[in-house]
């Protein structure tokens, strides 16, 4: 009391004496850095963030570079933010902190195979926490090395306890490779899993696999097998325990709200999505990444029940956070830019105002071709934003010498992005159908028909064996080649087919308000004006005119986000209801 009151009379809290104690510290570093590395892990850390504020990367980057020095500052959980703040620093700066940390790691665990199991114990401890670090911060191929040592470390015993800490790190590998677009090493990890599981299994040892099901769903997703993506998603909820992490409940249940949307099980989707939001902002807050991970969920799913003007909502504040916490140039960044890029094109279709989309597609593949190899994965997507939205500006263009460069930049990224995508996925993908159906749409701008015409087919054929005949990929690529019957080849009889069965699964997965039939509506109208069918236009004017109508009585769309400020469920009644609602 008496301390309080004299601090009170001094008008000065005992806080900023501590504050001014760091300070003190940091204007003599050169002096004191030796002895900073004895103190406490909060307190070094915050002498470390103090360099950081004051500029002094150089000085950071030397300290952080010391793997016993950041295996201390990694343990301090309440500022990961600002460690966050700090690593991005640097690594902007050039110091490239992560590739440093991992070489030493990777050696160090090379050395002490035939150590005591004490020695690698400390060591598998540290590699998760510094793997994870690299995981979380988006620097995959760093946290790749880390954590493959670190299983070569556990394969060095047969034994249960070293099978469970394999199947730990096998899980962590299996999304850094998923996350960093490595499909078929990613592929063996998986393999390597299940065997782990079989021996554990076979010895009876339960192990809780919520997150190791997650990972393999993630896996089948990002290539296109949706099917065993939605399967391994229900094993993984049916995983979910009371006592798992929030992380890993959380990021369960956004895997398999995704995994639902793919399928088209919308309103399972949507109990998920909303509910992986709702935990994560109640726990995490809101402006922690994993809370931006669950809005990028969200947004997709938005954006696939045609909710547009929402997703780009969701994807700006998901986008927001991310630049919060991790700065410009990081991989995190980049992909929120990605997707609030396609959706912002989607949004400003029917406006052609495309200023806006274009500048995040153009930012994210800058940061990707930054800080990632120039052939990797993960620009095929952002060129392809790129292309669709350079290919709309040059439509609209009333110059012929600048449509036609645009025209071709947009066919060099969509070049690029197919060959991207064959390469990892092969042919038969529903990525590689889209970029098909993708260069189907330029060459009819381009008017080469018959190539269009090609690619449509082609992009038709796979998504068809993939997907079904009913899915929504399906009926975008069947518009998009009756569009070009219809407008460009006088082929007006399959054209008509060809938008009678878009029009179809469109309303069948969306409602009669669906905003994709106003396309297919006016180009049934052009079709039957120019056969002179003046009885079908009069029909589908009127039809035109009802879904305006439609679209005007709509409930208007209320705030995404505050729809999910409230859960009446918890996790385990949501999980149930999800389950009652798969079996049924």
């Amino acid at each position: 009391w008496q301390t309080n009151m004299a601090a009170a009379e001094l008008q000065w809290m005992p806080d900023s004496l501590y504050n001014s104690a760091i300070t003190a510290v940091v204007d003599s570093y050169s002096r004191t850095k030796k002895d900073v590395r004895s103190l406490p892990e909060n307190i070094q850390f915050d002498i470390y963030y103090k360099l950081y504020q004051q500029g002094r990367l150089c000085q950071l980057g030397a300290e952080f570079c010391e793997l016993a020095v950041f295996s201390k500052v990694v343990r301090a959980n309440d500022k990961r933010h600002l460690l966050h703040h700090c690593f991005q620093a640097l690594m902007d700066h050039g110091v490239k902190v992560s590739t440093c940390l991992s070489d030493i790691f990777s050696r160090q665990c090379s050395y002490i195979q035939n150590s005591e199991v004490s020695v690698r114990e400390k060591a598998l401890q540290l590699g998760l926490a510094l793997g994870s670090f690299m995981s979380e911060a988006g620097w995959y191929a760093e946290g790749e090395k880390i954590f493959l040592a670190c299983l070569e470390l556990c394969e060095l015993v047969e034994d249960v306890s070293h099978w469970i800490k394999a199947l730990e790190f096998c899980t962590r590998l299996l999304h850094v490779r998923n996350a960093n677009c490595k499909y078929s090493q990613g592929e063996d990890t998986y393999q390597k899993a299940i065997g782990y599981v079989t021996k554990l299994q076979r010895f009876g040892h339960s192990v809780n696999f919520a997150s190791l099901y997650s990972e393999f769903s993630a896996l089948m997703f990002a290539k296109s097998q949706y099917d065993e993506a939605y399967r391994w998603s229900v094993k993984a909820l049916r995983e979910i325990r009371q006592n798992l992490p929030i992380k890993v409940v959380v990021d369960v249940i956004r895997q398999a709200s995704k995994a639902c949307v793919v399928k088209r099980k919308f309103k399972q989707a949507e109990l998920l999505v909303k509910h992986a939001v709702y935990v994560a902002r109640e726990y995490f807050g809101s402006k922690h990444p994993k809370y931006s991970d669950t809005l990028l969920d969200y947004g997709f799913y938005l954006l696939n029940v045609d909710n547009i003007c929402q997703s780009v909502h969701v994807y700006q504040a998901a986008l927001d956070i991310r630049q919060s916490v991790f700065g410009g140039r990081n991989i995190h960044v980049a992909i929120a830019h990605e997707d609030l890029a396609y959706s912002s094109y989607v949004h400003q279709y029917s406006s052609g105002r495309f200023e806006n989309a274009k500048f995040h597609a153009e930012r994210a593949i800058e940061i990707i071709v930054h800080i990632l190899p120039e052939e990797h994965l993960l620009l095929a997507s952002s060129k392809r934003v790129k292309a669709l939205i350079l290919e709309e500006i040059a439509i609209d263009c009333h110059n012929k010498e600048l449509e036609n460069m645009l025209l071709h930049e947009a066919q060099e990224l969509h070049l690029s992005s197919l060959a991207l995508a064959i390469k990892a996925f092969g042919v038969v993908n529903v990525q590689t159908a889209k970029h098909y159906g993708n260069l189907g749409r330029l060459y009819q701008s381009m008017q080469r028909f018959k190539e269009a015409e090609e690619m449509h087919l082609k992009a038709i054929d796979i998504k068809e064996k993939l997907l079904g005949q009913e899915d929504y990929e399906v009926a975008l690529s069947v518009g998009h080649l009756a569009s070009l019957y219809n407008y460009d080849m006088n082929r007006y009889d399959q054209a008509e087919q060809l938008y009678l069965r878009s029009i179809s699964i469109g309303r069948k997965l969306f409602g009669d308000g669906y905003s994709g039939l106003e396309y297919d509506y006016r180009g049934l109208i052009k079709l039957y004006n120019s056969i002179g069918n003046v009885e079908k236009v009069l029909e589908y004017h009127e039809i035109l005119n009802s879904w305006n109508q439609l679209r005007d009585r709509a409930v208007p769309i209320k705030d995404a986000l505050q729809d999910v400020e409230n859960s009446e469920r918890s996790t385990e009644q949501v999980i149930q209801q999800f389950l009652e609602c798969s079996c049924s």
